[in-house]
């Protein structure tokens, strides 16, 4: 099975991800995507997050009954912070027969070199990037593991905008998925 790992804190998950994840199924080879929320990026700060079993559950609501894409808490049992190739040589582990990709935007693919182990993650399992308006890949990684998904749409939506509107009480409708929204309408996260 090939399956596609979509990391990120999705701080909340928003249709952005839905789409993009939804997207890559349609233009790729992949059977599934596994939507990892990550604890903590090593190169942002944790402040801002949101409890990690609550980011997870915004991502199961945003799924819904979508049997390709799966949310997975793989590195909430993992060393932090949360570094890229240890969570792929442990799901290799868990899942040899399994086919992994890595799935990120265009503008991590700039800040890439800086990964650790990043030429393991290349030459092991390939990436599928997406591409970001304003994002210059001229001093992007060239590789032939590197797929760039140029079909896809882009979207201007971030987790910080909606963050942003929570906060203020300004409404998220339509900028989450609609059981995101309910949630969110129902709790107090994002608006301390």
């Amino acid at each position: 099975m090939k399956v596609g790992l979509y990391f990120g804190s999705f701080n909340p998950v928003h249709v952005g991800h839905m789409i993009i994840a939804n997207q890559i199924l349609s233009f790729s080879d992949l059977d599934q995507i596994w939507m990892i929320v990550s604890p903590h990026n090593p190169l942002k700060k944790k402040r801002s997050l949101a409890n990690d079993f609550d980011r997870l559950h915004l991502v199961n609501l945003a799924i819904g009954d979508n049997l390709q894409i799966k949310a997975s808490n793989v590195e909430f049992g993992l060393p932090k912070p949360s570094y890229t190739i240890d969570t792929l040589v442990y799901l290799k582990e868990k899942h040899p027969s399994f086919e992994f990709r890595l799935i990120m935007g265009g503008d991590n693919l700039i800040s890439f070199p800086k990964w650790k182990n990043h030429q393991l993650i290349l030459e092991q399992y390939g990436i599928l990037v997406y591409l970001r308006r304003d994002t210059d890949l001229s001093t992007a990684v060239n590789h032939p593991n590197i797929s760039l998904l140029s079909d896809l749409p882009l979207l201007d939506i971030s987790s910080t905008y909606i963050r942003k509107c929570l906060k203020k009480g300004i409404s998220v409708q339509y900028l989450v998925p609609d059981a995101v929204f309910q949630y969110l309408e129902g709790s107090n996260m994002y608006r301390r």
